[in-house]
């Protein structure tokens, strides 16, 4: 059974609450059927995390602004191209076979871009498993967390699925044929595509808003 902390997490991570969401005590603790008090120690635990902020007395899912968002991206290319470069030297047969499966799994999905997302995390996490280096997983489990802090998937922008599944097939080649040089800037090159998508998405939609000048 989980506890309050994990299940609150794990409705973040999965959209069930998004950015700008209202978290209130005697609701959560009816909907994961706990009591109040680890609800309340859990909400607590996620202030101080930076994944809930305070509006007014309320605590709402926090949201990223653009500095937060280009820090993210910035440490998450380092460490996610660290992780394939291990990769590249540790992962054993059966995981590179593994990663290659996902790939080839995920083009019956495309249109999908929920279940893509969905996937996308699975093949990330895999690869950071593969480095076989502990003290990384825990840092990337960290940023992959904050990641749940933002509204929408990139994988919804028009023609961002198909790259994506070359991108992840690129890495897996790499790390398949033993090459930590080729596995770590194909790692990179993917990060920061996701990044600018994601940046030419924000843009869009703040136009789309519409700006009284």
């Amino acid at each position: 059974m989980k506890d309050a902390y994990s299940l609150i997490l794990s409705a973040i991570d999965s959209g069930t609450y998004r950015p700008g969401d209202r978290l209130v005590e005697s609701e959560l603790a009816e909907r994961f059927g706990v009591s109040r008090t680890p609800v309340r120690e859990a909400l607590q635990r996620l202030e101080t995390q930076s994944m809930l902020k305070r509006d007014g007395r309320s605590l709402i899912v926090a949201t990223l602004d653009h500095n937060q968002l280009a820090e993210l991206y910035t440490v998450r290319a380092e460490l996610e191209a660290l992780a394939a470069r291990l990769a590249a030297r540790h992962a054993t047969p059966e995981e590179v076979r593994v990663l290659a499966g996902m790939v080839e799994d995920d083009h019956k999905i495309l249109g999908d871009p929920q279940a893509l997302s969905r996937a996308n995390r699975r093949f990330h996490h895999q690869i950071h498993l593969a480095s076989h280096n502990r003290y990384l997983v825990q840092q990337l489990d960290l940023v992959h967390r904050s990641m749940a802090l933002m509204a929408h998937t990139t994988l919804a922008a028009k023609g961002r699925d198909t790259v994506t599944l070359d991108e992840h097939q690129e890495i897996v080649d790499a790390i398949a044929a033993r090459d930590g040089d080729r596995a770590e800037a194909a790692l990179r090159r993917h990060i920061s595509m996701a990044f600018e998508t994601r940046l030419k998405e924000e843009a869009r939609l703040t136009g789309d808003m519409g700006l009284i000048e």
